[in-house]
């Protein structure tokens, strides 16, 4: 784990990672947007925008111009700097991403892969449309989402973990095999893929 890294700090290590072309997919949420306002501000004349393919992890079923839409505040940011966007379709079929950046709840879940939805490593899709339970007061919506197979089939898997002592306790218990919510079968996922794994707290 890489402790206290500030929006500065972990913008600087996407920025070595995005020096080719390749194909990322990145969360939604709180945490990542002022580290993607950090990559632009420091390294965003130098990355080559126009090589990279961007999907989000999920996204809340709203149009694109709905303030919950991650796809749209992800394009809003990325796509004036010549990146392609790709919205989250049921049926698509994802890349092999270069870089698979993830966020956690409290309660585990990564993506909109929820401890209801029982997400499996083995899932034969890699976008499926659901319904968290209970549904975020904060963005009642249902959802769409990578699955564990898609989001685990990268050179590099990255936690932005945010949220304090909390979550940590969660994603280190997730490290020991502790329980078995999702953020725990993602990890187990990569290590059975050998997929290295950079955590930011």
């Amino acid at each position: 784990m890489i402790e206290r890294a500030d929006a500065g700090a972990i913008a600087d290590w996407l920025a070595e990672r995005l020096a080719g072309a390749g194909t990322i997919t990145i969360p939604g949420g709180s945490t990542p947007f002022p580290i993607i306002e950090a990559l632009l501000e420091r390294h965003g004349e130098s990355i080559d925008w126009a090589g990279i393919e961007i999907w989000p992890n999920d996204d809340r079923i709203v149009p694109e111009d709905h303030q919950a839409s991650n796809t749209g505040r992800i394009r809003a940011l990325l796509e004036p700097c010549g990146a392609r966007i790709v919205a989250l379709a049921e049926g698509a079929a994802p890349p092999h991403f270069t870089l698979a950046w993830l966020g956690m709840g409290p309660d585990g879940h990564i993506a909109s892969l929820f401890p209801n939805t029982d997400p499996q490593i083995d899932d034969p899709l890699a976008v499926r449309r659901l319904t968290p339970d209970p549904l975020p007061a904060h963005a009642p919506f249902d959802r769409i989402t990578l699955t564990i197979p898609a989001l685990a089939d990268t050179d590099t898997l990255m936690f932005t973990l945010g949220g304090g002592a909390d979550k940590r306790a969660v994603f280190e218990a997730a490290l020991r095999g502790a329980h078995d919510l999702p953020v725990a079968r993602i990890l187990r996922a990569a290590r059975a893929r050998q997929v290295p794994v950079t955590v930011f707290t």
